[in-house]
């Protein structure tokens, strides 16, 4: 009996494991939580609810998607993800609900050796940036992104940040990237940042949660609103 003690006790902890996931199933929590987010956004405050949730939930499976603006949307209401954080848009679709999350800070940067980044001191005019080439993620076309970071004629794309900041480190374009990613790589002086004549090169573009009124929301995807929404309680947004 002793010797089949510690295998008694791991057949009774798994048993109260899945009594804890059949009455979650039962309450309404998904098998999986789906979230389509912008690759710019992957490196701020909307990741933390998911360390919660992993707590909270250990049997939830969750499946986060880099998709641009655009792809998200589709995603959205294709029924393919159940919640999509988009940068915030011009008009508002009444068959959507959103929560403002936040925002995110983008930088415009070259590497040193790059003529945009060979501008730190003596700004770039606007018609000389217009031909340097712009490395944009987006999928597919240019348009895929948020049209406020499209400033160059000649584009390059990627399906991601990290591939996007390699091309610019090797000196092929210049791009806006997260500021919490670049900020280190500024200091030591492996990226510059890029200055521009007729504006800043820091542009703060507002963040949104969307779902979808139409489709209920389960456990795990109304827990990382709520979660969201107690962040925001403690760090007000807007002045």
């Amino acid at each position: 009996a002793l010797a089949l003690e510690p295998q008694a006790r791991q057949v009774i902890c798994q048993l109260n494991l899945l009594d804890a996931q059949a009455l979650q199933l039962h309450q309404g929590l998904e098998k999986r939580l789906t979230i389509a987010m912008a690759p710019e956004l992957q490196t701020g405050r909307w990741s933390k609810p998911l360390q919660v949730l992993a707590q909270e939930f250990p049997s939830l499976e969750i499946e986060v998607r880099s998709a641009t603006q655009t792809e998200a949307v589709r995603l959205l209401h294709e029924g393919s993800v159940q919640l999509a954080l988009v940068f915030e848009r011009p008009g508002i679709d009444e068959r959507e609900s959103f929560l403002e999350a936040g925002s995110q800070l983008l930088v415009a940067v070259a590497s040193p050796r790059h003529p945009a980044g060979q501008h730190s001191e003596t700004p770039l005019a606007e018609e000389a940036f217009a031909e340097q080439r712009q490395i944009i993620v987006a999928s597919g076309k240019a348009t895929g992104s948020d049209p406020r970071m499209v400033l160059s004629r000649r584009i390059w794309l990627t399906d991601s940040y990290l591939a996007t900041l390699d091309l610019v480190q090797s000196g092929l374009g210049w791009a806006y990237l997260p500021q919490p990613l670049v900020e280190p790589l500024i200091a030591s002086g492996a990226l510059a940042e890029v200055r521009f004549d007729n504006m800043a090169s820091r542009l703060r573009l507002w963040v949104d949660i969307i779902w979808l009124k139409a489709r209920p929301l389960g456990l795990g995807a109304q827990r990382y609103l709520a979660i969201m929404r107690q962040c925001l309680a403690e760090q007000p947004l807007r002045p």
